[in-house]
């Protein structure tokens, strides 16, 4: 359930320790749906007028539906290695995507702490209650109209300067037509039209949106020299060498960067970490 999650202590779930929250809008209203491991079994509850959208995709929210078959074919040491040690790690598939090209749009070129901090302002100022027994720290994702049709300057005290902020307001008044898409190529297709949204933005949310563990984050701050360190021993990277290394692996690309992040791979660092800004202070 962690994949949900675009940005840091993303306020629309919450993970226990043997359940899972996530509050979210669906074609049929806003709902939150709970799902817990019982006895080995995963039992799901959904509220709000969005419950039985919730109930009819459960599984995929879960990641049940996600296919791992084919890392059993790659024949590579470290990645039958990660393959093994997180088989039970699976991709969510939400079927929605403003959800979550919010945070993506967000963590445009800042740190995780900074996309973090300002979609959780974001979110404050456009909290509405969250349907059923949810825990209180849990909050919905805002309404596409609400957001369009706020202005840039708005968004400026959450920590997000002007050109964040109209990419955000621009998928927003694009949202109903991207939540149309019917798979990750369609989608990509969709949201790269959006002017401010670029092939990191797109990956970030067809991933969740819908399981694709193909899609890679191509121009990613980290990726390309963990890849390049993990792969092929080379503390430095560029994005075309990092598809070129993730080439024998397609079909899981993204799976297989996601694994090296959860194993804990990291290149040599040479410089000052990228520094926690504020642009609410600017």
């Amino acid at each position: 359930m962690r994949y949900l999650s675009v940005v840091p202590t993303d306020p629309t779930l919450f993970l226990g320790d043997r359940e899972a929250w996530w509050a979210t809008r669906t074609p049929d209203g806003p709902g939150s749906v709970r799902l817990r491991l019982v006895s080995g079994a995963l039992c799901v509850w959904a509220y709000g007028p969005g419950a039985s959208w919730l109930l009819s995709r459960a599984d995929a929210i879960a990641g049940l539906r996600d296919d791992v078959s084919g890392l059993a074919a790659f024949d590579h040491p470290l990645v039958r290695k990660l393959a093994r040690t997180f088989s039970g790690v699976r991709i969510p598939a939400t079927g929605r995507l403003f959800h979550h090209v919010v945070a993506a749009i967000l963590g445009q070129k800042v740190t995780g702490t900074e996309a973090g901090r300002g979609y959780r302002a974001l979110l404050r100022h456009f909290a509405v209650p969250v349907p059923g027994p949810a825990p209180a720290r849990l909050m919905m994702p805002p309404d596409p109209a609400d957001v369009a049709a706020t202005p840039y300057w708005q968004f400026h005290p959450w920590g997000v300067e002007q050109k964040r902020a109209d990419t955000v307001r621009r998928a927003a008044a694009f949202a109903a037509r991207l939540e149309k898409a019917t798979d990750s190529v369609v989608a990509t297709k969709l949201l790269t039209s959006v002017p401010g949204i670029g092939v990191w933005t797109a990956a970030e949310v067809v991933r969740i949106a819908f399981g694709d563990g193909d899609a890679v984050s191509v121009g990613d701050y980290h990726h390309k020299n963990v890849v390049a360190w993990a792969l092929a021993g080379e503390p430095r990277g560029t994005d075309e060498r990092m598809l070129e290394l993730l080439e024998p692996f397609r079909g899981h690309r993204g799976r297989v960067v996601a694994m090296l992040g959860m194993g804990g791979y990291a290149a040599p660092r040479f410089g000052p970490r990228m520094p926690v800004r504020s642009f609410a202070r600017f």
